[in-house]
C-alpha cells in the first residue's frame, strides 16, 4: 500500500548519503517495497507507546547504517544469492554445528580445519556462541554480556574475520547465533539496571514486590525446575524482581519497549555484516511476554519475528533466518509465517519433531508415532526450510502431542516413560546410554541427554567388547543419520558424530558445567582418535566413511533440495517408514527399517505413485534391482536403508 509519508521520510533519511539511482538502487528499492509492511507490523507490536513514532525513525535509521556498514562483497554475496532464488533450499549445503575451544580451541585453529569438514562433505558451519559470556554463568555462552565482542577465550573479531574470508572463498557458508530473549546480568544494560538507572531497568522486566511476579508465575511453566525454579530473581542492589525465565544469570529482555527491539535490531545487523548467511534466532518462542499466558509462542513474537525479516531483506538480503523453536509440531509451523507472512518470517526451523520420532521409533523399532506426526510436518510452506539433525548441543525433548502416541495404540504418559528409561539406560536390555535433563517431579517430564553413538548403543557395546552390538550400534547411527539427510531440508550434524564419539563425563569435574548433563554430548575433540579412520574396520573409520558417502549420495542427487517434494509412502509393515522424493522423472525412494528384524517389502511400494520403474539402483549399497511383481520382495536387513532410483 502506498504510504506517501513514509516514502518521503525514508528518502529524506537517506537522500544525502546513498546514490538512489547508481549504485544503491537496488536497496532503495527494497526498501520501499518492504517499507509498508515494516510500518504495519511495528505499528501492531507499538502504535500505543508514547514514543512510539520517534523510536520508529531510529529503527529505519538502523536499516539504513546496517546496509551502509555492508562489505562490497557481501553485498556482490547478497545479488549471487537473490539470482540462485532460494539458496538455502540447495541438495548441495550440509552443516555442521560445533564448539570451537572444544573442536580446536580457539577460531584462529579452524582455519587449518576446514579441509578436515571439506574433506567429510560439510561446506556449512554453526559456530555456537562465540560471544562474551561469564564463564561459570554462561549457559554455554548463551547468557551474552557482550553482543560484539567476541569472548578472548576463544579469540578475537579479526580472527572470526579471518576464518569468514576463508570459508567464503571456498564457497563456504557460516551460521551463528543471536540471543534475542536475555542478555547476561553482566551486560552492561544490565549492570546500569542494577545501579538504579530506569531507562535500562525498562530493557528488562523489573518489578517493585512479587504481586505481579506471582501473578506470571501462575501460568508460566518452568523451564529449568531442577537448576533453576521459578521465573524471577531478586536483585539485592535495587531491591526489585526481575525476570529471569531460563537461569537467574540470564535477565529477560522487555520487548514491550521499542528500544529494546531497535537495540538488538543493531545487534542483528552487526552480525549480518560480519558475514553470517543464516543466522540462529535462540528461543524466540519467549520473546514476548503477557500476564495471563504462558509466555510462550504469542502472536506478538511472531510479529516480532516478522518485522525483523521485512528489515533484514531490506538490508542484508543474503542473510537467512533461523528461529530455534523447540516447540509442538503445529506451533512450529507458525514460525514459518502465516497468513499474508506466510514464508515471511523464519527461513528455517529446526524439525525438531522428526528428530524426536526418529528415537521414538528407534526405541520400539515401530514407525507408527512418526508416521503420526507426518501430516503437521508436511505443512511446512515452499520457500522455507528445516534443519534436520539425530542430536545437538541440546537435549531430546519428547513434546510430540499424546495423540500421535495414542494412534499407535500406546498409552502417552506410559510410553514417554518408556522412552525416557530406555534411553537412560533403565529399561531391562537396553543398550543406551544416556541421562534425564530437566526432570520435573510434579509433571514426570524429563528430556533425554547423551551422544547419538552412546544413545545408539556404541559406548556399552565398546565397553563390553561385543562386535555383534557394536555392528548393531554403527547401522543404527547411519540408518538415524541418512533419514535425516533424505528427508528435505539442511542436513546439520553435531561435531563428533561423524567418528561416533560417546558421551564425555569429563564435564563433572567442571563446577560452570557439572550441574548440567548436556555436557556429555558436548565433547573435546581428540585429534588423535580422527586418525582411526584411516585404519579400515575401526567403528571411527566405518561411521566417517559411511556419513561421508551418505552426505557425497545426497550432493548428487537434485531431487533432495529442499523444494516441498516429500511423499510417505503407505507402509506395509509397522517398522519400515518409506518416502519418496519427486523431481520430475528422477525420484528417490528411500526405505528405513528401525527394527532389530529382517522386513520383506512388498515390490508395490515403488508403484504408489506414477509409472513404476523397472529397475532401480540402491545408492547405499550400490546393487542394482529389478523391480518384481506385486507378490515378489525385496529383502530389508535388520536397521537397513535403501536409497533407491530408476535407472
Amino acid at each position: 500500500m502506498y504510504n506517501h509519508q513514509l516514502y518521503k521520510q525514508i528518502h529524506g533519511l537517506i537522500k544525502s548519503d546513498l546514490d538512489t539511482a547508481g549504485t544503491d538502487q537496488l536497496f532503495y528499492a527494497r526498501f520501499l517495497a518492504n517499507a509498508s509492511d515494516i510500518f504495519s507490523l511495528y505499528n501492531v507490536l507499538y502504535e500505543n507507546h508514547p514514543k512510539s513514532k520517534d523510536i520508529f525513525s531510529l529503527l529505519l535509521q538502523s536499516i539504513i547504517r546496517g546496509y551502509k556498514s555492508r562489505r562490497a562483497v557481501l553485498r556482490e554475496r547478497d545479488e549471487l544469492k537473490s539470482e540462485q532464488g532460494y539458496w538455502f533450499l540447495s541438495n548441495e549445503l550440509a552443516g555442521m554445528s560445533l564448539y570451537v575451544d572444544r573442536f580446536c580451541d580457539d577460531i584462529s585453529n579452524l582455519t587449518t580445519r576446514l579441509d578436515y569438514f571439506e574433506k567429510l562433505g560439510i561446506n556449512f558451519l554453526h559456530l555456537m556462541p562465540l560471544f562474551e559470556s561469564p564463564q561459570d554463568e554462561s549457559d554455554g555462552g548463551y547468557a551474552v554480556s557482550n553482543f560484539r565482542k567476541i569472548d578472548p577465550r576463544f579469540g578475537t573479531l579479526y580472527d572470526l574475520h579471518l576464518v569468514q574470508e576463508m570459508m567464503r572463498r571456498k564457497n563456504m557458508y557460516l551460521m551463528m547465533d543471536i540471543v534475542l530473549n536475555h542478555t547476561s546480568r553482566q551486560h552492561e544494560w544490565a549492570k546500569k539496571a542494577r545501579e538504579g538507572d530506569t531507562k535500562y531497568q525498562d530493557y528488562f522486566y523489573f518489578f517493585d514486590d512479587r504481586v505481579l511476579p506471582d501473578e506470571y508465575d501462575r501460568s508460566m511453566p518452568e523451564i529449568f525446575p531442577e537448576s533453576s525454579p521459578g521465573n524471577f530473581t531478586y536483585v539485592p542492589e535495587c531491591r526489585k524482581w526481575v525476570m529471569t525465565v531460563f537461569h537467574s544469570y540470564q535477565w529477560d529482555l522487555n520487548y514491550t519497549n521499542p528500544m529494546v527491539f531497535v537495540e538488538m535490531l543493531d545487534n542483528i545487523f552487526f552480525y549480518a555484516n560480519l558475514g553470517i548467511d543464516l543466522l540462529r534466532i535462540d528461543a524466540p518462542a519467549f520473546i514476548w511476554k503477557q500476564l495471563g499466558t504462558t509466555c510462550q509462542n504469542l502472536p506478538q513474537a511472531h510479529r516480532l519475528l516478522q518485522l525483523i525479516k521485512q528489515c533484514v531483506q531490506v538490508a542484508a538480503p543474503g542473510m537467512a533466518l533461523l528461529g530455534e523453536a523447540i516447540v509442538a509440531p503445529a506451533e512450529i509451523m507458525k514460525y514459518f509465517g502465516t497468513g499474508q507472512h506466510t514464508a515471511q518470517e523464519c527461513d528455517f526451523a529446526y524439525n525438531a519433531t522428526q528428530m524426536a520420532v526418529q528415537w521414538d521409533a528407534l526405541a520400539t523399532g515401530d514407525i507408527r508415532v512418526m508416521m503420526a506426526a507426518q501430516h503437521e510436518l508436511l505443512k511446512k510452506p515452499f520457500g522455507t526450510s528445516w534443519i534436520t539433525y539425530t542430536r545437538s548441543h541440546d537435549d531430546i525433548g519428547l513434546g510430540y502431542a499424546d495423540y500421535m502416541i495414542e494412534q499407535a495404540g500406546w498409552n502417552a504418559f506410559d510410553h514417554r516413560n518408556f522412552l525416557k528409561n530406555y534411553y537412560s539406560g533403565a529399561f531391562p536390555g537396553s543398550p543406551a546410554s544416556g541421562a534425564l535433563f530437566s526432570s520435573n517431579p510434579k509433571t514426570g517430564d524429563a528430556r533425554i541427554s547423551g551422544t547419538l553413538a552412546s544413545l545408539c548403543g556404541l559406548e556399552k557395546a565398546l565397553s563390553n567388547n561385543n562386535e555383534f552390538a557394536i555392528d548393531a550400534s554403527v547401522k543404527k547411527i547411519l540408518l538415524m543419520q541418512a533419514q535425516s539427510f533424505f528427508i528435505g531440508g539442511l542436513p546439520m550434524l553435531f561435531y563428533g558424530e561423524e567418528l561416533g564419539y560417546t558421551n564425555d563425563y569429563s564435564y563433572l569435574d567442571d563446577p560452570g558445567k557439572s550441574y548440567d548433563n548436556r555436557w556429555m554430548h558436548r565433547p573435546v575433540m581428540d585429534w588423535t582418535k580422527i586418525k582411526k579412520i584411516e585404519i579400515k574396520g575401526t567403528t571411527e573409520e566405518r561411521i566417517y566413511s559411511g556419513t561421508q558417502k551418505l552426505l557425497r549420495i545426497r550432493k548428487n542427487l537434485p531431487v533432495l533440495s529442499d523444494h516441498s517434494n516429500l511423499i510417505w509412502l503407505t507402509p506395509q509393515s509397522n517398522h519400515v517408514a518409506a518416502y519418496m522424493r519427486m523431481g520430475g522423472d528422477k525420484n528417490l525412494y528411500a526405505l528405513f527399517n528401525f527394527s532389530d528384524q529382517k522386513v520383506l517389502i512388498s515390490w508395490y511400494v515403488f508403484k504408489e505413485h506414477g509409472p513404476a520403474p523397472k529397475r532401480l539402483l540402491d545408492h547405499w549399497s550400490e546393487e542394482r534391482y529389478v523391480v518384481g511383481p506385486d507378490q515378489e520382495f525385496l529383502t530389508l536387513e535388520p536397521y537397513a536403508f535403501s536409497l533407491m532410483e530408476a535407472y
